[in-house]
Formats: C-alpha cells, sequence, structure tokens
C-alpha cells in the first residue's frame, strides 16, 4: 500500500528552536499495510522502517515502513 506522511515538530539546532514539517512517500505491505487501510486518516502513528530509493534511476527516496504503531 501507498501512502504519504507528514510531520510537524520543534527542534533545537544549535541553541535555536526550529519548526520543521516534511512530507515522504512510503509504502507498507502485509500486517502494517491492513492497520493502515482500517485507520481514519490523519491518525498519529510511530513508523519504523528504512528508506530507500523510490527506483534504480531515481534519487527521491521512499519509507518502506516495517513496524507501525498508533499513538
Amino acid at each position: 500500500m501507498k501512502f504519504r506522511m507528514a510531520q510537524e515538530s520543534k527542534q533545537a539546532e544549535a541553541g535555536v528552536s526550529r519548526n520543521v514539517s516534511f512530507e515522504i512517500q512510503a509504502v507498507a505491505f502485509e500486517r502494517e499495510a491492513g492497520l493502515l487501510a482500517a485507520a481514519p486518516l490523519g491518525m498519529e502513528l510511530r513508523v519504523t522502517g528504512f528508506l530507500d530509493k523510490k527506483g534504480r534511476s531515481s534519487a527521491t527516496l521512499v519509507l518502506h515502513a516495517t513496524q507501525i504503531e498508533f499513538v
């Protein structure tokens, strides 16, 4: 299952607080795909996985979700 994740937070860098936000493409298979399919949009979750290129010649990164936990 393909999906997109968004993250927003405040992070400290060199003693200064910064607002950080991004969106990333992601994929999930098997159990994790089933969890996502049943969840309403906007659910807060914690994802464990790895980053890989979208394709052999692509520079775009995709998060491969290997574990999903709703928080």
